[in-house]
């Protein structure tokens, strides 16, 4: 790995990304080490607790449909 390489930023669309298949445990191991690289802990905790407030919200929203469809 050069120098160049382990300077690359990742894009936030990368993060979701990585923080998405990785929540669902599909990785591929070269993707882990690349996105090892690439991505900072900070993009990552971010991006994660984004991911699990759109998921909770999802549900609830869900939730809320669902009842209102049954009264």
């Amino acid at each position: 790995m050069t120098v160049a390489q382990a300077q690359k930023k990742a894009s936030p669309l990368q993060v979701a990304k990585a923080v998405f298949w990785s929540c669902l445990g599909i990785r591929r191991r070269s993707d882990y080490e690349a996105d090892s690289v690439k991505l900072k802990p900070q993009q990552v905790i971010i991006a994660g607790l984004i991911g699990a407030a759109i998921f909770v919200l999802s549900l609830i929203l869900l939730v809320r449909l669902v009842i209102s469809q049954l009264a």
